[in-house]
């Protein structure tokens, strides 16, 4: 069983993130004297000042990405953001000062965005959010890339977690354990398979979608909000960028994808991806060790999952027989 890292260990990976973005900026020949973290958790955010960049430098990582998968995935998230940029989407786009590639660097593998300055005191309203979700949705269904079925469920990492988590008793109790791998035996073919997941839920279209809540991963900015963090983008159903948001979110968005002529919401379908968002949650415990603040950020995730009837009550459907 790997050890939670300790402050100090935290503080010495942000720092050497820190350096790797430093040392790329300099290469390309930037002045980056005040360069400053702006933002640290899954990836360490750093604004190469006073060049107009900031580096997103990905630092917690399920085991089984390795650094091809890693750059492969950067890549859509370039090509996405930049095509909507395009098209002129309000989005955070890719650095014009360097090509869209990612970069490797003192074994981190980091991309390079525009500067914005961001409005610290702006309130988000998620529900108002959704709406702007179905714009989104909107653009995205002109995306001409190829992307893979629902690669943001990451069903590889969720195996791999329910594995691993046997060894943290103190993460997750054996009663839990046991009905997140029983929940995955039902949710994970359909969340893997596009074959499946037409089977079960015949009729609903799939496209291109952001892929890691949009309404979260939104930008305030003087000039307006921007939709930021592609990372996971990826073909699936809307109802994915919705999961989560609840009846007040999911309303607005109905309203606005309606008066864009997109369809409507498929009930079964956010009953099923928000059945998979919570065991993702769950299954998030296993990333403590690299970052022991989820030890309790998940928490009260994993006390929602527990009142929530088993694999969102779709198990008869997603099986043929019920399971809970």
């Amino acid at each position: 069983m790997s050890a939670l890292m300790t402050s100090d260990q935290l503080a010495e990976r942000t720092a050497r993130a820190r350096a790797a973005a430093v040392a790329a900026g300099r290469d390309l020949g930037w002045d980056v004297s005040a360069a400053t973290v702006l933002h640290d958790v899954f990836s360490v955010v750093v604004h190469l000042a006073p060049s107009p960049v900031v580096v997103r430098v990905p630092t917690v990582l399920p085991r089984h990405v390795d650094a091809e998968q890693q750059s492969a995935q950067q890549r859509v998230e370039l090509d996405v953001a930049a095509w909507l940029a395009e098209q002129g989407v309000p989005v955070i786009p890719p650095s014009p000062l360097v090509a869209r590639e990612p970069v490797l660097r003192d074994g981190f593998s980091m991309t390079f965005w525009e500067f914005v300055e961001v409005d610290h005191d702006a309130e988000p309203d998620y529900a108002r959010r959704c709406g702007s979700t179905a714009e989104l949705h909107a653009a995205l269904r002109d995306y001409p890339g190829e992307l893979p079925f629902l690669s943001a469920a990451d069903p590889r990492m969720v195996t791999d977690a329910l594995a691993d988590l046997a060894a943290y008793p103190e993460l997750i109790t054996a009663v839990d354990l046991d009905r997140a791998r029983r929940e995955w035996e039902v949710l994970g073919p359909v969340v893997g398979s596009r074959p499946e997941f037409e089977a079960v839920f015949p009729g609903v279209e799939l496209q291109v979608i952001h892929g890691d809540a949009p309404a979260v991963n939104i930008v305030p900015t003087s000039g307006g909000e921007l939709f930021s963090d592609f990372e996971l983008a990826t073909l699936g159903p809307v109802e994915w960028d919705l999961a989560s948001f609840g009846p007040e979110g999911e309303a607005v968005y109905e309203k606005e994808a309606r008066r864009r002529g997109l369809r409507g919401l498929d009930e079964r379908v956010l009953r099923f991806v928000n059945a998979v968002g919570m065991l993702r949650a769950v299954s998030c415990l296993a990333l403590a060790p690299q970052l022991p603040m989820l030890a309790d950020a998940v928490g009260p995730a994993v006390e929602h999952w527990r009142a929530t009837p088993f694999a969102g009550g779709l198990d008869e459907l997603l099986t043929g027989s019920p399971r809970g």
